[in-house]
């Protein structure tokens, strides 16, 4: 507990003022009647609480990994900070207002914070990015650890790269074939009459948590040298299937409706990682047998 307290203080103050809000987000979409866009009018604020709980927190972590502090990846995450509290003023605030936060460009107010908005995760993906570039540099004493940080910070920077396509002049929007706001999966709200490119963009996001989630469920049993390699066939397996879901969306085909393309690509894409995944295991064993022999 100690630890986590010294972690990044502005990362963790916002991730519990995140878990509050989340709190206050889950009450609101029960308590309160108003619907936007087909869905309950809190429950963006609701999904973008959780997600930068998750987000903020598990940068302080790896923040805490480094073998010796960093102004330079401090100062981003203090920015990372600073742009998501942005983010989420403008969220909060369009819901108080009764207005849509994201593409609204009706009045000159929408259209302003819209514009807030997207400044924010521009700026956002660059203190990211500098923050990969600095766990890249230094050298964390777990090898496996480190790698998993890696592929976590990369692969949620593509993450980040696959909401691009919703900004764009021609789309405005994360619905594709469809209209923003029509049926949709449970929670999440994703589309399930169209495509939609937020399935692609949540997943590589989550990449920060993922990669680092799987290097523990490796644990111990296996050499370092094999977890890592198992580590850069899970990484290069999650960076396509955010590539594929995307591609899938941008077909405009709603996720748990693919043709038989996607369903080839999905196929291909697994068996190519558990012949990775088995390749790399039998080369860790293949000594042990040479031995036998």
């Amino acid at each position: 507990m100690t630890n986590v307290l010294r972690w990044h203080r502005p990362l963790m103050i916002f991730a519990a003022a995140m878990a509050v809000l989340a709190l206050v987000a889950a009450v609101g979409t029960l308590a309160d009647p108003r619907v936007l866009t087909g869905a309950p009018i809190w429950l963006k604020p609701f999904k973008f609480a959780v997600s930068f709980v998750l987000y903020t927190s598990t940068l302080a972590w790896m923040l805490s990994l480094l073998p010796r502090r960093s102004r330079v990846a401090e100062w981003a995450a203090t920015v990372v900070v600073a742009m998501s509290v942005a983010e989420m003023v403008v969220i909060v605030t369009q819901v108080l207002r009764g207005q849509t936060s994201h593409y609204n460009e009706t009045s000159a107010l929408n259209s302003a914070l819209w514009q807030v908005m997207g400044s924010a995760i521009m700026v956002l993906f660059i203190a990211h990015f500098v923050i990969g570039v600095v766990v890249l540099r230094q050298r964390i004493a777990d090898r496996v650890s480190a790698h998993a940080v890696r592929w976590g910070l990369g692969l949620s920077l593509l993450g980040l790269v696959a909401a691009t396509p919703m900004v764009q002049p021609a789309q405005m929007g994360h619905s594709v074939g469809v209209s923003d706001g029509g049926p949709g999966l449970p929670v999440v709200g994703w589309s399930t009459t169209g495509g939609d490119l937020r399935i692609g963009h949540f997943i590589g996001l989550h990449a920060l948590q993922a990669l680092p989630l799987l290097a523990l469920l490796l644990g111990n049993r296996l050499d370092e040298l094999t977890r890592i390699r198992l580590l850069a066939v899970g990484g290069v397996a999650y960076g396509i299937l955010t590539a594929l879901l995307t591609w899938q969306a941008l077909r405009g085909q709603p996720l748990l409706q693919p043709d038989a393309l996607t369903l080839t690509a999905w196929a291909t894409l697994a068996a190519a990682t558990a012949t990775a995944t088995v390749a790399v295991v039998a080369r860790r064993r293949q000594p042990a047998l040479e031995l036998a022999a």
